[in-house]
């Protein structure tokens, strides 16, 4: 009988090579090891045992897996009865709670020579405290065969189902069931969320609404709709309206303050009409004020509307400056003579970019 030998200058001690060798095998059951040609160090002999030992005793007890190096190939081919779906959602709410995507072994239990999953600590320890409840023969409820097992649709998997068609239109069956069927409970789903039950297509409105589903497939897969329904949404462009419909839904806001703005000024540009005048600082305020625009295009509108504004407000200062009497440079205010060249400087320029 082959045995594994302590490090040197210890005491001797030997283990039997045919009880270990099954966890040795074990890829995942990796710890620190230093070996001495056919040796293997103490500490680590000590720790496999002490593992084996702590395994087989409480092998009747349905120990918790958390603490055994257990491979996903050892796993998968020793799940008991339900997969990986929790077993005691399946007995207490009937519903599907499928634990494949968490990898770790955190809420998993041995029974009887299976594995068992568990979506939460609370669902773990309800089975570790009455495992024969959740199981086959005392199990309320088995598990489904695998065509009566809901399955989420990834978008190439929808398009690979053409020319198939998704049941109630497209409606969102878990909406239209919660919101006990009501005409305003008929919410169009949503292709991100799609699943297969039964041969058939369903569209979710929400991954939440979608898990809802995959949890209890029965309460809703078998819904019709009623004979009046609500008019297909479809999107419009506000290219595509009026041009009074797309000012309203696109600029209304930004053209409102504007338009206030321009009417609290006032504003009169030297040698143009009211009109125009007010038509251009509108202008200029909208390019401002553009939210879509950049911070720099914002602030070159804005030292063109500071300077428009200024060019306006000369008709205001040069008819409270001005006298019906000539008055001699050295009588008139510092800045009159200035202020009046520039008005009359603008006869013939661009009142924008001049």
């Amino acid at each position: 009988k082959s045995n594994i030998a302590l490090d040197p200058g210890k005491t001797t001690q030997t283990y039997p090579l045919n009880e270990l060798g099954p966890f040795l095998k074990n890829r995942r059951f990796r710890v620190n090891l230093v070996t001495f040609g056919l040796n293997v160090s103490f500490s680590f002999l000590d720790a496999i045992r002490e593992q084996v030992e702590v395994y087989v005793t409480n092998i009747e007890k349905l120990p918790a897996l958390t603490s055994l190096c257990i491979s996903p190939e050892e796993l998968i081919s020793r799940l008991g009865e339900f997969g990986q779906f929790c077993p005691v959602s399946l007995a207490e709410s009937y519903e599907l709670v499928d634990c494949s995507s968490n990898d770790s072994l955190e809420f998993a239990a041995e029974f009887r020579g299976h594995y068992y999953k568990m979506s939460s600590l609370e669902k773990l320890n309800k089975f570790l405290d009455n495992p024969e409840f959740y199981v086959p023969p005392l199990a309320p409820h088995p598990l489904p065969p695998t065509d009566m097992i809901p399955k989420r649709l990834t978008l190439s998997e929808l398009k690979s189902r053409f020319p198939r068609c998704a049941e109630l239109q497209g409606y969102c069956p878990v909406t239209y069931q919660d919101g006990r069927q009501r005409y305003e409970a008929l919410v169009p789903g949503n292709i991100h969320y799609a699943l297969e039950y039964r041969d058939r297509i369903y569209i979710c409105e929400s991954g939440e609404k979608l898990q809802k589903f995959l949890r209890s497939p029965q309460k809703y897969w078998n819904q019709k709709l009623p004979y009046k329904l609500p008019p297909l949404k479809e999107p419009m462009y506000l290219t595509s309206l009026p041009l009074p419909g797309y000012l309203e839904q696109g600029i209304a806001t930004a053209l409102i303050k504007a338009m206030n703005a321009a009417g609290c000024l006032k504003p009169k540009f030297p040698f143009l009409s009211v009109q125009r005048s007010a038509l251009l600082y509108i202008a200029l305020h909208l390019k401002a004020f553009n939210p879509n625009s950049s911070e720099y295009t914002r602030k070159k509108y804005k030292k063109k509307m500071e300077q428009f504004v200024e060019r306006c407000e000369l008709i205001t200062y040069l008819s409270a400056k001005m006298t019906k009497k000539y008055k001699e440079p050295q009588f008139r205010a510092i800045d009159f003579d200035h202020k009046l060249q520039t008005f009359l400087s603008l006869r013939n320029i661009d009142p924008v970019n001049g």
